[in-house]
């Protein structure tokens, strides 16, 4: 009777150790897929040549990583988790440079050689695949990290090509350039004249419609439904709006922040937001919040000086804004419109980007 009440003993012990390992396992498991599904913050530091990976709920630096000479952008792949830093250096820089980072280990990787082209600036992650402006060349190009190789390039014949948005279905792009005040729309279709040379079934080429902006067009965003371009003309000090569908601008607003050089519509497309370079002077706004309905200015924002890039938190509740002149990122709720936090940074926070929180 002993040994069998031992036996019995036992058995329930050895049950419980297992239910507790599982148990154990589960939860690591899952404290493991949280930490690796939170998102994190990814912010340049121009003027230290450093790239910031941010905890957005502590609001602080976690660590920093080199991001190469004069980076400006920053595009992230969740899937291989790496980040794209553009290696800039200006109108006609000898830069032909992408810089990469791994974010599971944090480290530098070797920088993507994009020779011949010069002056990488603008970047998107869409479709697998690296998109980029090459200001230098007059250029876009594509970067497939799988082949590890540029395996495209188009002309925009355009001066400063500089910032690019591509659509998901990636039939469509759109670059900002500034010297040329033009918006490209560069859009893929069928031949012109499929009879001509050798056969082009199934083949696609490019066609590129540059629309008159304003002075200075730079930083633009594409509506959520896909039907407006709002570009903002940091010399003019106003917004084209342009109809995408009809390849037009459709209408000028001003606006009051000086030097604006970025702009986002927030996630439900209700608001725009528009940050300036220029000098804070007599409370001059770095920030203002447009009504994309109404097209009125609705609110203005100090933020304390000379503001840069505009993200969106992913739930749409926030909204983060380099402000480069002071060494900082402000946080504003998008239901308030007020400024709730601000995260200190290096030296000249500009572009940034969303990425997958690394495992620890």
């Amino acid at each position: 009777m002993f040994a069998k009440g031992k036996l019995k003993e036992n058995l329930h012990l050895f049950a419980a150790v297992l239910i507790t390992g599982s148990l154990i396992t589960f939860f690591a498991t899952t404290r493991l897929h949280a930490q690796v599904s939170l998102p994190v913050l990814l912010v340049l530091e121009k003027g230290d040549s450093m790239m910031a990976i941010v905890d957005p709920g502590a609001l602080k630096i976690v660590t920093r990583v080199p991001a190469g000479p004069d980076p400006h952008e920053v595009a992230a792949s969740s899937v291989r988790k790496r980040a794209y830093i553009s290696n800039y250096g200006g109108s006609d820089s000898d830069l032909h440079t992408i810089s990469v980072v791994d974010l599971s280990t944090r480290t530098a990787l070797p920088a993507i050689d994009i020779a011949p082209l010069h002056s990488a600036h603008g970047l998107d992650f869409v479709g697998g695949k690296l998109y980029f402006t090459a200001e230098t060349n007059k250029a876009i190009g594509r970067y497939d990290p799988v082949a590890q190789r540029v395996d495209w390039i188009l002309g925009t014949g355009q001066d400063r090509t500089h910032m690019i948005w591509v659509a998901p279905s990636l039939d469509r792009i759109f670059t900002s350039n500034v010297n040329s005040a033009t918006i490209s729309i560069i859009e893929q279709s069928a031949p012109q004249n499929p009879g001509f040379g050798p056969s082009t079934a199934g083949r696609k080429t490019w066609h590129v419609t540059n629309v008159p902006a304003g002075r200075g067009s730079e930083g633009f965003d594409v509506s959520p439904d896909g039907r407006e371009l709002w570009v903002a003309n940091a010399q003019d000090n106003t917004i084209t709006i342009i109809d995408v569908a009809g390849k037009k601008a459709v209408e000028t607003l001003p606006i009051s922040a000086k030097g604006a050089n970025r702009l986002k519509f927030t996630l439900d497309g209700k608001h725009v937001l528009v940050s300036g370079l220029g000098a804070v002077s007599n409370g001059a706004p770095n920030l203002v919040v447009f009504d994309s309905f109404s097209r009125k200015e609705i609110r203005r924002i100090s933020l304390g000086g000379g503001s840069a890039g505009i993200l969106m938190q992913p739930g749409g509740s926030r909204a983060y804004v380099a402000v480069s002149a002071k060494n900082k990122v402000a946080v504003v709720d998008l239901n308030t419109l007020e400024v709730t936090g601000e995260i200190p940074t290096g030296r000249a926070p500009d572009g940034m980007a969303w990425a997958v929180r690394p495992s620890d």
